[in-house]
């Protein structure tokens, strides 16, 4: 069988981009089933819900999802939930895998002054002040913070595996000089998981000074590993070292089921001009190739994007004047230059289980 992707139509640019998107991966694979859902606040302002049963249904069903983007109201709205947050939940995507390398030097957005920076953020995805838990009493709001040995253990060992595929260092961030009860359980299960992979080279950081030295010095760091709300804060922080949001890309991955999106918001101002950066929206297409086993395809299309980094063409954020069409036509030319993807006759009778864990699909690399 064909892999079965479902593209969850957004708001804004993301379903501007979308079509984009589409075309690019069915290029790179043509091996691939699409199916299409909608969700995000047009979809809540049609349905009276941000995240609709079919669309839920749909990304059951699949074998991955990849979204584009989703705006959310700029006032409190009754009724209305992130749609994001709750496919998290739905379907346990409970590590956030954010990346983020360095832009080709020739780039006209790349600081030729710093060192190359490749590095990773492991995010836990389904806890902490994310988990929905809030309240309001007249004058006082109350948001609570959960933080559970389990969450905590197998977010470690997710980034614990990964650093070892890497260059073997992993950072601890916390905030338990002041969070004593619930980042005090983090840093005592996150220490006590890596204590078991001796090979690795383990620090621990509270969170201020991490922001601090991600702004400095984001080269020093390999893999940090963290808890929901430091994670989200921490990565669009280190996207500027890339080049930004409009290139930076997410994983969300679980046991059953991934989704893959930018970290990039609607973008309403620029929606419908032709003008938004694709790159992000395809890195992460690229990264949902290689979960499902599409190597040769991922690697075809991450090439094919580093080229277009280096040499052009460039939308407005990275310097150029290119619009949205010409940088996917160009990412197309060079799909079409590197000739047909070798994964094409083994994926129709090879697929990785849909149980498969998140450790076998290594990264090559708004809304929270």
């Amino acid at each position: 069988m064909s892999p079965r992707i479902c593209l969850l139509r957004g708001d804004g640019v993301g379903e501007e981009l979308l079509p984009h998107v589409r075309a690019v991966l069915s290029a790179a694979s043509p091996t691939l089933d699409f199916v299409e859902a909608e969700l995000g606040f047009g979809a809540f302002e049609r349905h009276g819900t941000a995240l609709p049963d079919t669309t839920l249904a749909a990304a059951r069903d699949a074998d991955a999802c990849l979204l584009v983007a989703v705006g959310s109201p700029s006032e409190p709205t009754p009724g209305y939930a992130s749609p994001i947050v709750a496919l998290r939940r739905e379907l346990d995507l409970f590590a956030n895998l954010r990346p983020v390398r360095s832009l080709p030097s020739t780039c006209p957005a790349a600081d030729s002054q710093r060192p190359e920076v490749d590095l990773l953020i492991v995010r836990e995805n389904t806890e902490g002040l994310y988990a929905g838990r809030e309240r309001r009493e007249g004058d006082v709001a109350v948001a609570e913070r959960v933080i559970s040995g389990f969450a905590s253990r197998r977010i470690t060992r997710v980034a614990g595996e990964l650093a070892a595929a890497r260059r073997g260092r992993v950072c601890v961030v916390h905030k338990a000089n002041v969070l004593r009860a619930t980042c005090g359980l983090f840093r005592e299960v996150a220490l006590g998981v890596l204590a078991e992979q001796p090979e690795l080279e383990v620090e621990e950081m509270l969170v201020d000074h991490a922001a601090y030295r991600l702004a400095a010095e984001p080269e020093r760091f390999d893999v940090i590993v963290t808890t929901n709300l430091f994670g989200d804060v921490l990565s669009d922080l280190a996207a500027h070292a890339g080049g930004g949001l409009g290139l930076a890309c997410s994983s969300n991955l679980g046991e059953a089921h991934a989704l893959f999106e930018p970290v990039h918001g609607s973008a309403p101002d620029i929606a419908g001009r032709d003008i938004a950066n694709p790159v992000a929206s395809l890195r992460a297409g690229a990264a949902l190739l290689a979960h499902q086993g599409l190597s040769d395809a991922a690697q075809r299309l991450t090439d094919a994007l580093d080229d277009c980094l280096a040499r052009g063409p460039w939308t407005a954020d990275l310097g150029g004047d290119a619009s949205t069409g010409a940088v996917t036509d160009a990412v197309l030319r060079r799909l079409a230059a590197s000739g047909s993807s070798a994964d094409a006759a083994h994926n129709l009778t090879s697929r990785p289980s849909a149980s498969a864990p998140v450790l076998q699909h290594p990264p090559t690399e708004r809304e929270a």
